[in-house]
């Protein structure tokens, strides 16, 4: 490739390591830091975010991107290829940089750190008029972002954000799928609590459990799932996510002494995205192509893991036994064999909290928020109006009445951080991991099989080939396509819930 090309190379391996301190600062906020630092801390954070913004935006940036465009083409490689599609992740990084001032971007990281260390105790008091004046910063930031990205890329301000977090994802490819979810899974809903309703009934698992037996049993299970500790650690914080940097990816969870489950379950969810990242192509580590392919293809990482394979019931065979000894439980024990455990992973029962919601219900969730972010950033919704707004939308969708904001609108994280966009991810990303199982399984017979044994090596090849190993080398539409031989579509997902949930199939 030209010098012009090797020379942008250099600076986005500098912007890598940039990103990688953010990435752990932003860790350590979450999980180690003292109350005391969130000023100091949004300054340092604001800093680092505005100094990446500096050096992308810099005036030879835009030089050296035409000089490498207008080089003529090399004869096809596989490392060419890999070179041309850098190319052009680093314009679109460049031009989505450049449409942003500097002084935009560090008010914003300031003013994301310091509501989210408000949130904490707004949350905590289930006040949201505590957390208004921060969010109400954010959410003016984050509209002043959108707008100067949505004109940059011919983009609406919306859609700026989608593309954010997901390139190339719009509005009007999600909205048809959503208004099948919609359409179909009140009727699907009721089939499968009809069809649980109908089933003997069993005993749920009875508490205390040790805190550190579930931690350990957690570490057990990323490491059978291939988590590679020596690159990455697990760590308790308020809401669970994975982050950290470049080989050395920081996970969380956090623990209830009367219910293993949401725990464990929170850690094989990180420990998909863990592996995602311990996945990537280390050849291009330091290289906009070498980092994933947005937040869809994230998601539904850690929803092949937790919700396809580690709530199926051949996993679950191989599972109930280990339980048994990590609690010092005997074999015979109510409640405690695969079958119980199996029914208890795949209950169906809709709920106030989104990250402990089961798979039938949990889209609900996702379309109350995308209608909402999509209401405030357009300014249809006043901020102060969320809390009823949120409400009304979780009984229209659950028929659930919201006791208090803790419940509510205060429950994510994903506004206070200014993260407005990336909600679809979730709904899309569970789409995206039911069509690559019903691939993998088809092309790979031994991967049910293994799992049924506590083994993800063939899984797991699979996903490194057709997923992890390809970065953002391609769109996340052509990597589906690639991979399952078919356009991303809710199809395998609904046939998935019918198939596990009111089919009840006996290795669903």
């Amino acid at each position: 490739m030209n010098t012009a090309y090797l020379a942008l190379e250099r600076h986005f391996a500098r912007i890598a390591s940039l990103q990688d301190a953010i990435g752990l600062l932003g860790w350590d906020k979450e999980v180690m830091m003292p109350s005391g630092a969130a000023e100091r801390r949004s300054e340092n954070l604001a800093m680092l975010e505005g100094l990446r913004h500096e050096i992308l935006t810099a005036p030879i940036m835009a030089d050296l991107l035409d000089q490498a465009e207008a080089a003529p083409a090399r004869a096809a490689s596989a490392e060419t290829d890999w070179q041309r599609a850098n190319l052009t992740a680093m314009r679109r990084q460049h031009t989505r940089a450049t449409a942003l001032p500097q002084d935009l971007v560090e008010a914003h990281a300031q003013a994301t750190t310091l509501c989210e260390i408000a949130w904490r105790d707004a949350r905590q008091n289930s006040d949201f008029k505590a957390l208004l004046p921060a969010l109400t910063e954010v959410l003016n930031l984050t509209r002043a972002i959108a707008a100067a990205t949505g004109e940059a890329c011919g983009l609406s301000p919306y859609d700026a954000l989608l593309d954010s977090f997901d390139p190339g994802t719009r509005q009007a490819d999600i909205d048809p799928l959503f208004t099948r979810l919609r359409a179909e899974l009140p009727a699907l809903t009721a089939a499968a609590l009809e069809t649980q309703a109908a089933l003997p009934t069993t005993r749920a698992p009875q508490g205390p459990f040790s805190l550190p037996r579930q931690e350990a049993l957690g570490r057990e299970l990323m490491q059978r799932m291939g988590f590679d500790t020596t690159r990455g650690r697990l760590d308790v914080s308020l809401h669970p996510f994975c982050g950290g940097a470049t080989h050395d990816v920081r996970l969380t969870t956090r623990y209830r002494e009367d219910d293993f489950i949401p725990a464990m379950m929170g850690i094989l969810h990180e420990t998909g995205h863990a592996l995602y990242e311990m996945g990537l192509p280390d050849a291009w580590i330091s290289q906009p192509v070498g980092q994933s392919g947005g937040m869809t293809l994230h998601e539904s990482q850690s929803l092949i893991m937790e919700m396809q394979f580690c709530r199926s019931a051949p996993f679950t065979r191989w599972l109930a036994p280990r339980l048994r000894a990590a609690f010092g439980v005997a074999d015979n024990a109510p409640g405690w064999d695969a079958q119980a455990l199996h029914r208890q992973l795949t209950h169906v029962e809709p709920g106030f909290i989104r990250v402990d919601a089961d798979e039938v219900t949990y889209p609900a969730h996702i379309l109350a928020r995308y209608e909402l972010e999509k209401a405030l950033v357009s300014g249809d919704l006043a901020l102060k109006d969320l809390p009823a707004a949120f409400n009304e939308r979780i009984h229209t969708l659950l028929g659930l009445r919201v006791p208090d904001d803790r419940q509510g609108c205060l429950q994510d994280i994903h506004w206070p951080a200014g993260l407005f966009g990336y909600f679809p991810c979730y709904a899309l990303g569970a789409m995206t991991a039911a069509q690559l199982r019903q691939a993998a399984c088809t092309q790979e017979p031994a991967i049910l099989p293994a799992i049924e044994q506590g083994d993800f090596a063939p899984l797991l090849e699979w996903l490194r080939t057709h997923v992890h190993g390809r970065g953002s080398s391609a769109p996340l539409r052509q990597i589906v396509l690639e991979a399952t031989g078919a356009p991303l579509d809710a199809d395998a997902y609904l046939t998935h819930l019918r198939t596990r949930y009111v089919d009840r199939a006996p290795n669903a």
